[in-house]
């Protein structure tokens, strides 16, 4: 059998909430290992991350922007909104940030095939946002319709969608041939098997934090869930230490360690992965 290490994939990066730094670990770790892609697949917090690698933006740029973003900036506590929109925060200005580094950019002015996910509530299905079914959609809304945990976030309208989260869906939504030509695809997603430190509660509006831990525990427990066998091989699972993914606090040594771990957990098992794919094999299909 031939066992040659396919030089392109198709990365998925799945899910983390705001442990964004380790997805630009995992980017980090294909560059060095010489392998490509043509298609790059974000969901949740990991379209954040393929957004900003599909404008241009290299692993340097990427590092420092995460090391010093304030990922709190983008957290809200009205429960005005929660009422009238379904989430504490509108997303307005998380969504201003993300066009602003994107430079503006629409799916039709991407060099690389930028596919980003989100859930239809109403279907229980994965909603793809790419070049061939949203051209002129701002790359920046499609994340943010992505990244929109419930409560959290608002629920988003689009057509006759009604979006949240990419991660809400079932784990093979994201195994397709999103090349059309059988490229491996390989999702990197994260996974938390440690408890997450205490969140502090206010005596100011708590309620507001009630919610927030109810949604940090239910983000949390969708990270751990069962991977099924068909899928492993397909799947690089990067475990964050005890780092929840809604960690709105990280310090500059926690956003290293998880960039750290996203780099060497890649480059320790996704070559071994590889090898192990049948030539042609589709995602999810037995090797």
């Amino acid at each position: 059998m031939d066992t040659t290490v396919p030089q392109r994939i198709v990365p998925v990066l799945a899910g983390g909430g705001t442990r964004l730094p380790a997805h630009v670990g995992v980017l980090s770790a294909l560059r060095d290992l010489g392998i490509g892609y043509r298609h790059l697949v974000g969901v949740s917090g990991g379209s954040v991350v393929a957004a900003l690698a599909a404008v241009g933006k290299d692993i340097d740029y990427m590092q420092a922007l995460f090391r010093d973003v304030d990922f709190s900036q983008f957290r809200g506590y009205s429960l005005i909104n929660l009422f009238l929109r379904g989430g504490l925060s509108t997303g307005k200005r998380f969504e201003r940030w993300m066009d602003g580094e994107l430079g503006g950019a629409r799916f039709r002015d991407l060099d690389v095939e930028l596919h980003v996910v989100a859930t239809d509530v109403r279907s229980g299905q994965p909603v793809a946002f790419n070049r061939q079914t949203s051209p002129d959609l701002p790359v920046a809304r499609a994340v943010l319709y992505s990244i929109s945990i419930p409560l959290l976030f608002p629920f988003h309208h689009h057509g006759d969608h009604v979006l949240v989260d990419g991660s809400i869906l079932a784990e093979d939504g994201l195994f397709r041939d999103w090349a059309g030509d059988h490229t491996p695809v390989v999702c990197f997603r994260l996974r938390d098997k440690r408890i997450a430190a205490n969140h502090f509660s206010r005596r100011i509006l708590p309620l507001a934090d009630y919610l927030f831990m109810l949604i940090r525990t239910f983000m949390s427990t969708l990270s751990r869930e069962y991977l099924s066998e068909a899928l492993w091989l397909n799947t690089v699972l990067i475990e964050t230490e005890g780092m929840s993914p809604l960690e709105f606090r990280m310090s500059h040594e926690q956003k290293l360690t998880l960039y750290q771990t996203g780099y060497q957990t890649t480059r320790d098992y996704l070559p071994v992965k590889l090898a192990k794919l049948a030539p042609g094999s589709t995602a999810g299909d037995p090797a």
